[in-house]
């Protein structure tokens, strides 16, 4: 079945082609997501990565198991420019005057949440991996990818793959961890420094209570 799907691929069936998009564009948007962090960028990459995919048609091997690896190879690749084109924006905004500042709660809120505390040291401290372990480690760990899949994927020796997914492993526990203690010696600075509510007793407030009774009228 596999074969025959690549085969009307590879000579530009448009119903074979909106069938791997039915099976696999799910797969694209949540590797895309986890990637990007972004409803709205994943969404691109999907219809960047299925455009590309119908020009690069002909390149589909006329053999082989799931068309998985292939998509998501060309879904990564995507991601890239992605980030590139980010980074120029984001360098082209540093050269203007900077916005008024706006108070920003996102992190107080978070702080109440263990969960989200922990999903925020997880995404920072994917974000400080290489970027060649980050896509291992998605590819594998988020998509179940085998380590030959990613090599197809990617275009990598399978020797490679496995390297770098041990090394992204390591290095994800030791930087969440560094990023979960940063955050709450930061939170817990900020809390030493908060100001004492207005109108609280410093005092016993047995004797303030007792005081306020006695006040002659």
């Amino acid at each position: 079945m596999e074969n025959s799907i690549r085969a009307r691929v590879r000579a530009g069936d448009a119903t074979a082609f909106g069938q791997i998009f039915e099976d696999h564009s799910g797969a694209v948007h949540r590797h895309a997501l986890r990637m990007t962090g972004d409803w709205a960028v994943a969404e691109d990459v999907v219809s960047l990565t299925f455009l590309e995919a119908w020009r690069l048609r002909e390149r589909v091997a006329p053999e082989g198991g799931s068309l998985s690896p292939w998509l998501l190879g060309i879904a990564t690749n995507v991601i890239r420019n992605t980030r590139r084109a980010a980074r120029r924006h984001r360098a082209t905004l540093a050269r203007l005057p900077p916005p008024e500042a706006t108070p920003d709660f996102t992190a107080e809120l978070a702080g109440r949440m263990a969960d989200a505390e922990q999903l925020a040291a997880a995404k920072a401290a994917l974000e400080l991996l290489r970027p060649a372990d980050r896509e291992v480690f998605a590819l594998c760990v988020w998509e179940g990818l085998d380590h030959a899949a990613v090599a197809e994927a990617l275009g990598r020796p399978v020797g490679t793959i496995r390297s770098r997914l041990s090394r992204a492993r390591a290095r994800l526990r030791e930087l969440t961890e560094r990023e979960l203690t940063r955050s709450r010696s930061a939170r817990s600075a900020a809390a030493t420094q908060r100001p004492r509510g207005i109108g609280q007793f410093t005092g016993d407030r047995a004797i303030a209570v007792r005081s306020t009774k006695e006040t002659p009228r």
